[in-house]
């Protein structure tokens, strides 16, 4: 039966029945000599979807919902003979529910692309008497084997070579590296670990090789207690319950006292038993929620098509009605108020003889085969001043420490200010008064010292979008509330946020901070809006009532996991979607007004006997177009 249901209730079989609805209208207009009437085409298609969903409500859901007052209107108008009136309320009603369920068609692949990042293999240390027992070649003290990840144990010890992931949580025991841990904290830049430094699962190794001890494994990894969050939260997440639906406990009361009551009266006047019956059909039919039940997804799809053209993707009326809620965003800071990729911004030499340039050249050159990100950055700025680079020999790079390289007869040393002191380079008080004055504006920097005197510091950041403090104020002009959410450090997130505007900073936030700081939130009474860009934030996105992500720029996973997407890097956007999503919200609660409204008033001429069935119908399908009509109107509005 349900299949039954499923195929007749498509978009195609809904076509059909809207034509032999007309036919059946032209039948009736016209006088054609037809062997049936064809509505009963349409009852067929759209009325058995309609009675089966109301009966499946009434008595396995225990939910009085507005199909039960639809199939009640269609029944009685079939007999007293009016067919046209019973197919037309089922056709209207299909209608309505396909363009609602257009809008509410959800992409479920997110969690799928979040699972496939976890490693499927690590490389275990055995140690070498067990390596014998095992059949394995000896080693000096281990010998490597690869295994399933889902066989590491606590307190295995496992080796990760450059350019692998960390397959699971763990404590460094040896060696350094630079660690690309954006999938789980959202940090921009590759983070310096050393020996006793945590390490998360699914995070890459990018420089050099570590030896680890697994603290986390299997359902216990950071990333596999990310991928249970995206799925609670996906969850908790119910389907928005139509509009009509929420008032059905109310109107199949109503209409069917008032047209019982209706039916009495007439009999009472003492008019015809078949005259007060087609009263009382009448006002089940005019009771009909049709324009009630098109109140919501036409304005919900002509919003979204709005926000379409904007590049703002939308994909869910829910999300949309949700939106028109909210009175407090939560910002992601790197790829959403921020750029997210490091900039050279300051050159500062400490020699008289070396002027900044002289440093930058000197800098860039000894960084020209390095491949951290900072390094690169540094070359591609020179680059971009069209500086010419010198030829560095005898390269050597220290993971998560620095770089040393020969230029000429210059040994040239650019790292963090731990190395430079490990190579015995004195740091003057001048220079690490500076180091902390970068620091606090939220700036990573690399000192340079040239045959052990340390010349000058390079300092590196991230950019604040142009647009961020404008969007920030107009945000506030709209009564809502502004939070930055970050994994980063406290004083890098105070600096962004000082300069965006934003007063109210939580930072140093693992992915599942970010969810109880939205859920604290919540708590508080606040409608939350999530926006965010990385792997990181799914969770978030997910959590919160409305999840927003960077589309050009962020990933496939949080683009997926959140309910709207902003397809390029345009966050000037958010200001526009909170008023085209108020506007919408009023505009459904307009609709809403009018149609019951006009139900009101039609119901008083039905019981009057000024309308039947059939005329009934039509003035109750005017009220519809009016609704469709009103809320396609929110297509063109201007909400710039």
């Amino acid at each position: 039966m349900k299949k039954i249901n499923d195929f007749l209730a498509g978009l195609p079989m809904t076509i059909v029945a809207g034509i032999f609805l007309l036919l059946s209208l032209g039948a009736m207009l016209f006088h054609w000599n037809l062997p049936f009437d064809p509505a009963w085409v349409t009852m067929i298609i759209s009325g058995i979807p309609m009675l089966y969903l109301a009966l499946t409500r009434l008595f396995y859901q225990k939910w009085i919902s507005s199909a039960l007052l639809i199939s009640i209107a269609m029944i009685a108008s079939l007999m007293i003979g009016e067919i046209f009136a019973a197919g037309e309320v089922a056709f209207i009603m299909a209608i309505g529910a396909i363009l609602e369920d257009m809008t509410v068609a959800r992409a479920q692949k997110g969690l799928k692309k979040l699972i496939a990042l976890t490693p499927t293999e690590g490389r275990k240390l055995i140690p070498r008497q067990d390596a014998s027992n095992q059949g394995i070649g000896s080693g000096q003290k281990y010998v490597e084997k690869m295994i399933p990840a889902e066989q590491i144990q606590i307190h295995d010890i496992l080796r990760v070579l450059p350019g692998e992931k960390i397959p699971v949580d763990g404590i460094i025991l040896d060696g350094c590296s630079s660690i690309d841990q954006s999938i789980i904290t959202g940090e921009s830049l590759p983070v310096d670990k050393e020996k006793g430094g945590e390490v998360f699962c699914g995070t890459l190794n990018c420089h050099g090789t570590i030896d680890i001890e697994a603290t986390g494994v299997g359902e216990n990894s950071s990333l596999q207690k990310l991928i249970r969050m995206v799925e609670e939260a996906e969850e908790k997440k119910a389907p928005m319950q139509r509009v009509a639906d929420q008032w059905s406990v109310w109107l199949v009361p109503i209409a069917l006292f008032i047209a019982i009551a209706g039916f009495f009266v007439n009999l009472g006047l003492g008019y015809d038993i078949m005259i007060a019956l087609n009263r009382g059909v009448t006002v089940l039919v005019v009771f009909c929620p049709c324009a009630l039940a098109l109140a919501t997804p036409v304005s919900i799809m002509a919003a979204i098509g709005q926000a379409t053209k904007h590049g703002v993707i939308i994909k869910s009326g829910e999300a949309l009605e949700k939106m028109g809620k909210v009175d407090t965003i939560a910002f992601d800071k790197t790829g959403t108020l921020t750029y997210g990729k490091p900039e050279v911004c300051d050159v500062i030499s400490f020699h008289d003889s070396v002027s900044e340039n002289e440093l930058l050249i000197l800098t860039a050159s000894a960084e020209t085969k390095s491949e951290h990100p900072l390094g690169k950055a540094i070359v591609t700025y020179a680059k971009k001043e069209k500086l010419a680079l010198l030829e560095a020999n005898s390269f050597i790079m220290k993971a998560g420490k620095g770089i040393e390289a020969h230029i000429g007869e210059k040994n040239i040393l650019c790292g963090n200010e731990k190395y430079l002191r490990e190579q015995d380079v004195v740091i003057p008080d001048a220079v690490l008064m500076k180091l902390e004055s970068l620091q606090s504006q939220g700036k990573v920097s690399i000192l340079t010292a040239v045959n052990g005197t340390c010349i000058g510091i390079i300092a590196l950041s991230d950019v604040l979008r142009p647009d961020a403090s404008d969007m920030v104020k107009q945000l506030k002009t709209t009564e809502t509330e502004i939070v930055l959410l970050t994994g980063d450090n406290k004083k890098t997130a105070r600096y962004f946020a000082s300069l965006a505007g934003i007063t109210c900073v939580k930072a140093e936030l693992l992915p599942e901070e970010k969810v109880s700081s939205i859920i604290s939130l919540q708590k508080e009474g606040k409608a939350v809006c999530m926006i965010g860009d990385g792997v990181n934030d799914a969770p978030a996105l997910k959590t919160a009532d409305v999840g927003v992500a960077m589309g050009s720029m962020g990933s496939d996973i949080a683009v997926e996991a959140a309910d709207i997407a902003l397809m390029s890097d345009d966050i000037s956007k958010i200001p526009y979607l909170k008023r085209l999503s108020r506007s919408t919200l009023r505009t459904i609660k307009g609709n809403i007004t009018v149609s019951m409204g006009i139900n009101a008033v039609a119901v008083t001429l039905s019981v009057l006997g000024v309308l039947n069935p059939v005329t009934g119908a039509l003035v109750h399908n005017a009220g519809s177009v009016l609704v469709v009509l009103n809320g396609a109107l929110l297509y063109d509005r201007n909400f710039q």
